[in-house]
């Protein structure tokens, strides 16, 4: 019976390899759920600062003049020369 002590070695090799199995799969399934949840506070914390940056642009652009928003700089003693040039 040669190969008796192959038999052994394979099935101690699979005795003690099932339970390692089994603790590296849980291992990577509580690993799987933290990264999920991290990745789910990290989303949140992102959209929450895009939601925070867009309104700041909006409060930015309702405390500009009109004027400013179309595009067209207004600087009063320029337009009041250019008025009088024009007008004389």
């Amino acid at each position: 019976m040669p190969y008796l002590p192959s038999l052994v070695l394979i099935v101690l090799g699979v005795v003690v390899l099932v339970p390692i199995a089994v603790r590296v799969i849980r291992s990577l399934r509580r690993f799987r759920v933290a990264s999920t949840l991290v990745g789910d506070r990290v989303g949140d914390g992102v959209g929450l600062l895009r939601a925070r940056s867009a309104a700041l642009g909006v409060a930015i652009a309702q405390r500009r003049p009109d004027h400013a928003r179309e595009g067209k700089p207004r600087v009063p003693s320029v337009d009041r020369g250019r008025q009088e040039d024009n007008g004389a």
